[in-house]
């Protein structure tokens, strides 16, 4: 018997087929999934549950269970009502589609709603649709319109969330059924790589992270040199040019390839194994800081459902800071921490906390300070009557990502990212890799998860020390980077 398709395996397939024969044949080359994923997938799982609302009548053909031929059995028995339909399921030529939501459009004819976790129409979407219409179609289904159900990006939630402000519902049907005369043969042709013994060889490229990262990237682009052409910053075309030239390793692009004047730094470092410094750039920098130093770095958590009034969809959130002080060159730093307790809007003790111990003077320094400048206008507007204090701190915030943008100081280890995950490493020798929270995503997804814990509950100050830690690297790393910074320019 043929192996079943199914939406996402065709997704799959339509980005990559080695991705797609692994899928089938190597399972055991998937790792599973990680918390950050999990986390994606359950509020994926809300918004649908949350446009499913806007259609309370609706029934959900999986209410008989999840067995394939019980939920394909009640799907069945469903299409003879005039009701909607979630999850109705369908087969056809050995493909197979569950629609979000199957909506009667008249007394003969259905439309397709897929409800999507993003704030637009993206061309994934409208694959995603063409195969659903193909094989509901296929299987004798009058299929009338496809629609996207969306996130708004300009909802606000104020009290109770109304779906029909939240969502946004965008007609799609002519993009889709453009698509459907070449969907047989996608299908077609999927499974002759899925029945093939051996894994099609694909060469990596933009495609491992478009539309989705792939989760076999690691393994695909093992055999690439460290600093790779993939590294090169801001390559953009270049590294697809030189790539497909046969060069794989920075070192070996030619003296006469046209590189910007970073991307050349980058380069020559490489090659040479050793860092390139800018001391005056640098020495300029640092004498325009202003003691005492104020170190400060955020942790935010942003979801497509609003939890809080003044929120929008994907808002970031403020939950948590560190704040490192220097009051002259030679102190001790004073640390300062805060981490929402509870499950109210964190933001007004956030922003009380950080008033209480940010003095009036002295320089804050940020690494990438648009992101904790955009958090703190985004407080301060919704709290109302902030605009002095607001504008005060604003003026004293200082970006000590400036000199690494700037290539004032380069790192072969950089790998051409001018991050804080990258730079303290290289500058340093310090890293995150101890920590049991090593990013920001998976800090603030972890924060969300122990939300809904007990007070008393070890896991929940398990993850809050975790978190403490994290963020505590953030702003004593910048202390550490500053002073590397300035035995740099005392050579």
């Amino acid at each position: 018997m043929p192996p079943i398709i199914t939406k996402s395996k065709f997704m799959s397939g339509l980005q990559c087929s080695k991705l797609l024969w692994s899928l089938y044949n190597a399972r055991e080359q998937f790792a599973e999934l990680d918390a950050r994923t999990s986390a994606i997938l359950d509020q994926g799982n809300e918004v649908t549950a949350m446009a499913r609302s806007l259609f309370p009548n609706g029934i959900d053909a999986r209410s008989g269970g999840l067995d394939f031929s019980a939920v394909v059995g009640c799907t069945k028995n469903l299409l003879q009502g005039p009701l909607p339909i979630f999850e109705a399921s369908i087969s056809y030529k050995d493909a197979f589609a569950s629609a979000d939501i199957l909506e009667p459009a008249d007394l003969h004819s259905w439309n397709i709603l897929e409800v999507k976790s993003s704030t637009s129409v993206k061309e994934v979407h409208l694959n995603d649709l063409a195969f659903q219409w193909f094989v509901y179609a296929g299987a004798g289904l009058n299929i009338a319109k496809a629609f996207i159900l969306h996130i708004n990006n300009e909802f606000v939630k104020r009290g109770a969330i109304n779906p029909q402000e939240l969502f946004t519902r965008v007609d799609v049907t002519e993009q889709v059924t453009a698509l459907l005369p070449q969907i047989s043969q996608q299908v077609s042709s999927m499974h002759r790589t899925i029945s093939a013994a051996q894994c099609p060889e694909i060469i990596v490229g933009d495609h491992c992270s478009n539309p989705y990262q792939c989760p076999l990237t690691d393994r695909c682009w093992a055999f690439l040199p460290a600093h790779n052409v993939f590294t090169l910053v801001r390559g953009g075309e270049k590294k697809t040019t030189l790539f497909n030239q046969g060069v794989l390793d920075i070192k070996d692009i030619p003296e006469d390839f046209g590189l910007s004047s970073k991307q050349s730094i980058q380069r020559i470092s490489t090659i040479t194994g050793t860092p390139y410094v800018e001391p005056t750039s640098i020495a300029a920098f640092l004498q325009g800081l202003i003691y005492p130093l104020y170190f400060l770095d955020f942790e935010t958590f942003s979801n497509a459902i609003p939890l809080y009034d003044g929120v929008k969809p994907y808002q970031q959130v403020p939950f948590q800071f560190s704040l490192h002080i220097l009051r002259n060159e030679t102190a001790e730093p004073e640390h300062y921490m805060f981490l929402a307790d509870g499950v109210e809007d964190p933001r007004p003790s956030f922003l009380r906390r950080l008033k209480e111990v940010l003095g009036e003077t002295g320089s804050i320094v940020t690494y990438n300070a648009a992101f904790e400048k955009a958090r703190l206008r985004e407080c301060c507007s919704e709290m109302g009557g902030l605009e002095q204090w607001l504008e005060g701190i604003s003026n004293r915030i200082v970006d000590l990502l400036v000199p690494f943008r700037a290539f004032h100081f380069y790192h072969p280890e950089q790998k051409g990212s001018a991050s804080m995950k990258a730079v303290l490493p290289a500058l340093t020798g310090k890293n995150y890799s101890h920590l049991e929270i090593q990013d920001g995503g998976s800090a603030s997804s972890q924060f969300l998860e122990s939300l809904g814990m007990a007070p008393d509950d070890p896991e929940r100050a398990r993850i809050r020390r975790a978190l403490e830690e994290y963020c505590t690297l953030d702003t004593s790393g910048m202390i550490d980077i500053l002073n590397a910074l300035k035995r740099l320019t005392t050579r």
